[in-house]
């Protein structure tokens, strides 16, 4: 067992050693982006020379007055035209941006003025840098710069992931891990780590018939969040080194109907159908290597532990994007991927606790077990109907959920008649068992009626006959508009004299579902968001167009809000992960 322990780690060890050996000398940003000024005569002279392969886009390029008044001059002075490269316009040659004295005096009429270059670019090896900018103050009766200040943009401006990526390149590594490692903590609580209780919890159940001890059942938990987290950490480094998304690749129809097959095939081995277990050859040589753990198990817990990380938990949060853009920019994959690690154990610390209890007050074998045994091959059927729902219709679910729950309504007895001196436990089980086949009705009535959350079958029925007033219609009917392509993207941002709002979604994303069914249904945000122009971009099918729009603006996956005024990302306000209704109308009510 302690040989499997060391062999994940010295893996994880190696994947990311081997990860920034392979990357080409990556070039500080001082490195890549030399940017100089100088007055000739009555011009000033910005100059943008870059390293390398570096190129910078052109529409981040920006050239402004800032003080004494801010002024953007993109529009009066020329600039070099822009070369077309993976579909972006790009310069790869060094600029010079030409400023007639004569145009600063239209705007300064004395004394000192400063001008302002604002600029993003990448390397071709596809790491990129953060938006920069570069100041530069004159006095309008002197020839040299009185200053001259290179920086990233102002903290203040940076979104929640952007601060995360910054903390990463600055900080302590030990404050950075010990961060991390907290991240994950709070990062548990979140719907995208709840599939993964039941599942350790039925690994657990499943091996009932060896002996369980409070050891056994740890250690089956470590190599289960341990296997979790090279998973994390090996997608997160290609993720951010590639833009390669893992997780949302999986997203495919056929592998989560293979994965959910798998959680239906565990479901029968605990109904007693059969018993999954390894081939009796393998179990012999690891059973030389650890005669405590047996060997049974452990590698399909670790298999289990993989995949699961990858299929089951595909969303992104604030701190996961903030350790990718690190990653991306710096090709630092080695601390990135610690980073990531680390967060991975912290958000699998709870798991540890719930597998340990789960074999430490595991009941001995006999009627109570495979009754237990019973409930978790429910809770994996659950799990593998919740799991399809990412690619099955609504109203299909809600059939699969039908059948599941009346099913184990009858199973536990909704329909049989209590014998005469019944025990009060007996009773009490049977009100549940009736009440849970009642619902099961309910839900019937809901496949039939077209319904699509499980959660409110009757929704037909109770949204015809709700009353509410006229501004509450007219809000109610402001819906996404859903957009397919970017360059329809692009149009309607640069057009819109309305603040647009832009919603990254995909249906397999645990944390888009939440938001919609419960912080933009809320009366108070849907009123605040009627101001906006609601967007939508669906990413679920992972396809061309899709990777497209996610690389335009350095994303990783969904859930990701952002919204623009004016044609320009309000970048501080862009939001990655879930957000409730309350913090959600604070962080949106200023726009």
């Amino acid at each position: 067992m302690h040989k499997l322990l060391k062999l994940l780690l010295v893996g994880l060890f190696f994947a990311t050693s081997l990860f920034s050996i392979t990357q080409r000398k990556v070039l500080t940003p001082e490195e890549a982006f030399q940017v100089t000024a100088k007055r000739t005569g009555d011009v000033v002279v910005v100059s943008l020379k870059l390293g390398e392969h570096i190129y910078v886009y052109d529409d981040k390029l920006k050239l402004s007055l800032i003080e004494p008044k801010k002024v953007s001059l993109d529009k009066e002075v020329k600039r070099p035209d822009p070369v077309a490269y993976e579909e972006y316009q790009v310069h790869q040659d060094p600029l010079d941006f030409m400023i007639p004295i004569s145009l600063v005096k239209k705007y300064v009429n004395s004394g000192k003025f400063k001008i302002e270059l604002e600029y993003q670019g990448c390397a071709s090896s596809g790491i990129c840098y953060q938006p920069m900018k570069s100041d530069f103050e004159f006095d309008l009766g002197a020839a040299a710069p009185v200053k001259v200040e290179q920086k990233l943009a102002p903290q203040s401006d940076l979104s929640e992931q952007d601060y995360i990526a910054d903390t990463l390149k600055n900080g302590s590594v030990w404050i950075v891990l010990l961060s991390f490692l907290g991240f994950g903590i709070l990062l548990s609580f979140t719907p995208c780590i709840f599939p993964m209780i039941p599942i350790l919890s039925s690994i657990i159940v499943s091996q009932s018939g060896k002996k369980m001890s409070t050891k056994r059942a740890f250690m089956l938990s470590v190599v289960y969040v341990l296997a979790m987290s090279v998973a994390y950490t090996i997608a997160g480094i290609l993720a951010g080194l590639f833009g390669a998304n893992i997780s949302a690749a999986l997203q495919d129809p056929w592998i989560i109907g293979i994965f959910s097959a798998v959680f239906v095939a565990l479901a029968f081995s605990m109904f007693g159908f059969y018993e999954l277990q390894m081939p009796s050859f393998i179990q012999s040589k690891l059973t030389k290597k650890s005669d405590e753990m047996q060997g049974q198990g452990v590698v399909g817990v670790a298999i289990m532990g993989f995949l699961s990380a990858l299929i089951m938990g595909p969303c992104v949060a604030a701190p996961l994007a903030g350790a990718l853009v690190y990653i991306g920019q710096s090709g630092d994959a080695l601390l990135g991927g610690a980073a990531l690690f680390v967060m991975s154990i912290g958000m699998g610390l709870p798991l540890l606790a719930i597998g340990t209890g789960a074999g430490k007050y595991m009941p001995k074998p006999g009627g109570w077990m495979d009754a237990i045994k019973a409930i978790f091959g429910v809770v994996m059927l659950a799990l593998a109907i919740w799991t399809l729902s990412r690619v099955v219709p609504a109203n299909i679910i809600i059939l699969l959920w039908t059948i599941l729950i009346i099913s184990s309504a009858i199973y536990m007895g909704a329909l049989e008649s209590l014998k005469e001196g019944a025990s009060g436990w007996k009773k009490l089980l049977k009100s549940i068992a009736v009440i849970i086949f009642i619902y099961g009705i309910m839900l019937f009535i809901g496949a039939m009626t077209h319904a699509t959350n499980p959660l409110d079958p009757l929704e037909k029925f109770s949204s015809s006959t709700t009353v509410v007033s006229s501004e509450m219609q007219s809000i109610e009917k402001k819906e996404f508009k859903v957009v397919p392509t970017l360059k329809e993207l692009k149009s309607i941002i640069a057009s819109s004299d309305k603040t647009v709002m832009v919603d990254f979604y995909a249906d397999w994303c645990v944390s888009c579902i939440e938001l919609e069914n419960y912080t933009f249904s809320d009366p108070s945000v849907k009123k605040k968001m009627s101001e906006f122009e609601l967007i939508k971009i669906d990413v679920t099918k992972n396809s061309t167009n899709d990777k497209e729009i996610l690389k335009e603006f350095g994303l990783f996956g969904p859930p990701t809000i952002m919204f623009f005024q004016n044609g320009q990302e309000l970048s501080k306000k862009r939001v990655v992960g879930f957000k409730d209704k309350d913090e959600f109308l604070t962080h949106i009510n200023p726009l």
